[in-house]
């Protein structure tokens, strides 16, 4: 009760549609987790808030990184960074504002999540346009194939048909 497996165009088609679809929706997935991973980390903090004024003490292409003082006096240097981060240098001073339950859990103050908005957006954009060219080519090649195979077969069979009739 096997099935031998589906290998023509149509088939191949299908499977490399499906493929794009799944990635494509895989891409979406992970914008809309940039966006809502931002607000849950807003609400956190903004459910119990704390301020300190911190200084920016390395910034690298992932995170930045700052060292602040918390209300008990404690220091504080969250291993994650600061969220929010654009546009900071090293030895700049800057208020943020943290969750006291997780201090590690740092932005700047008067930042939002809805900063995340634009990369997801364009992320997304560039997914949506990615997805779309892999649908188009693999549409256009697939129907190429198909096609010439068409020729093949019918200039076969015509040649066939010359033969019969000498």
């Amino acid at each position: 009760m096997n099935q031998i497996p589906d290998y023509r165009p149509e088939g191949i088609r299908r499977r490399a549609h499906q493929l794009a679809l799944f990635l494509y929706a895989c891409a979406l997935v992970g914008c809309l987790g940039m966006v809502v991973g931002a607000g849950l980390n807003d609400r956190t903090i903004d459910a119990d808030p704390g301020r300190a004024l911190a200084k920016v003490t390395d910034v690298s292409r992932l995170r930045t990184t700052v060292e602040f003082q918390d209300e008990d006096g404690i220091y504080h240097s969250p291993p994650t960074g600061l969220l929010y981060p654009t546009g900071l240098g090293e030895g700049q001073r800057v208020w943020v504002t943290y969750a006291k339950s997780n201090p590690d859990l740092v932005k700047v103050e008067g930042r939002k999540w809805t900063l995340s908005l634009i990369p997801a957006g364009s992320t997304a954009a560039a997914a949506t346009i990615v997805f779309l060219v892999i649908w188009w080519l693999t549409s256009k090649l697939t129907r190429a194939y198909i096609a010439r195979r068409g020729k093949l077969q019918q200039a076969a069979s015509h040649s066939e048909i010359r033969i019969k009739l000498q």
